[in-house]
């Protein structure tokens, strides 16, 4: 919600008018000094939205605000040439909406559309929340970052690395929704405070790192050519993609970074695919090439890749791991009922390659179980054991 500062206003003064977190409404105007304020001037605050009022026969913004259990001066900011002794039966007015539930709709199909959506939603309601790209698919799609927090511990979370693995985007965007709200609104989640992970962490999250696989799973191929054609020969002719893993170039994105990647290339497949086709060399596509960048940029704490299915969680990757890796994946199955692994016969992936050059703890965490895709009627079940892996993943 956009109010405009008078005389004398003061993000502390704003603070205590919405009951909102004066490190909040800093974050959420990162274009304006604090300590300078200027009358005219738009300022964002977080976690509410300006609902039109028409007025009534004996309103008066006392009585509005009562009712509503707002400040009046919360309706002089909201309105900023009202005149509060003159309303007159009819005149159109906002109220501030503090939101308490949840944007974010995720049991339904989840495509590129839907995530871009919601996240362009959610940042207009929680402004503090930065979206930068971490670059662009294959087909010139945007591929967000959610930046969430104050904190030096750097914590990174990823899912539909897997295009039939999609329902991970809208569980991590539930996760991310729940989040804003309770940071914002004061509350916590399973007896946490949101709040002290916002002050002790900087959250990055990838919630759709395949956009175009994840359309084509959905949505059937492309339109543009050569795609449209081409993807159907990929699939050896079958227009049907539900168990297409890889980008829209036939590429399996977990199988694209260095991290003994030859000895995944020699026993997978050598041409373009539905999945498990490394490419010809490490770090050909755009989207490998945007996640390997932002890590290199971010310097994360730890990372976590989702991924569907198994109720697994995987930590090691050729004995790099450090000693902390194990008691977190513990931790994270405690949590959640999953079972803890060590290491598969499996190299090349996201969390192999961030233990190989880091040294720090990287997880794949397989959710739900069944046959991929996992249908949407699992989505509350796979959210509630998640959960508390996306929680562990902050507190830890």
């Amino acid at each position: 919600m956009d109010i405009y500062v008078r005389r004398g206003d003061s993000f502390w003064y704003y603070s205590n008018v919405f009951n909102v977190s004066l490190q909040l409404i800093i974050d959420s105007n990162r274009d304006l000094d604090p300590n300078a304020l200027m009358a005219g001037q738009k300022v964002r605050i977080p976690g509410y939205a300006a609902v039109d009022y028409r007025i009534r026969a004996g309103d008066t913004l006392w009585a509005i605000a009562q009712n509503r259990k707002l400040q009046v001066d919360a309706l002089l900011l909201a309105n900023r040439n009202i005149n509060p002794n003159g309303l007159y039966i009819g005149q159109m007015i906002k109220i501030p909406l503090r939101i308490t539930w949840r944007i974010v709709q995720g049991k339904k199909n989840y495509d590129y559309a839907a995530l871009t959506n919601d996240l362009n939603r959610l940042q207009s309601v929680y402004p503090f929340m930065q979206l930068p790209s971490i670059g662009n698919s294959v087909l010139g799609k945007k591929i967000p970052e959610a930046l969430i927090g104050k904190g030096s511990k750097r914590v990174h979370y990823n899912a539909s690395f897997h295009a039939n693995e999609w329902i991970t985007t809208p569980i991590i965007m539930t996760f991310l929704n729940d989040y804003l709200l309770a940071v914002t609104n004061k509350t916590s989640i399973r007896g946490l405070s949101m709040a002290n992970f916002y002050n002790q962490t900087t959250l990055s999250i990838v919630p759709m790192v395949n956009p175009d696989g994840v359309n084509l799973v959905l949505n059937g191929p492309p339109e543009e050519e050569p795609w449209n054609d081409r993807v159907v020969e990929f699939n050896k002719g079958s227009r049907d993609f539900t168990g297409w893993k890889a980008n829209i170039r036939g590429v399996d994105l977990n199988d694209q970074f260095p991290a003994k990647w030859e000895l995944e290339r020699a026993r997978n497949p050598k041409q373009p695919g539905p999945r498990d086709y490394g490419g010809e060399r490490p770090l050909t596509e755009p989207e490998a090439i945007g996640m390997a960048e932002l890590t290199r940029r971010r310097d994360f704490s730890r990372v976590i890749a989702f991924h569907t299915q198994g109720e697994e969680i995987y930590w090691g990757f050729d004995n790099l791991e450090p000693p902390e890796s194990e008691a977190m994946a513990n931790e994270f199955a405690r949590v959640s009922g999953y079972k803890p692994v060590k290491t598969i016969e499996s190299y090349a992936g996201y969390k192999d390659w961030f233990i190989q050059d880091w040294r720090r703890p990287g997880f794949t965490v397989e959710l739900g179980s069944g046959i991929n895709p996992l249908p949407i009627s699992q989505f509350d079940e796979i959210y509630e054991k998640a959960l508390g892996i996306f929680l562990a993943g902050l507190y830890l």
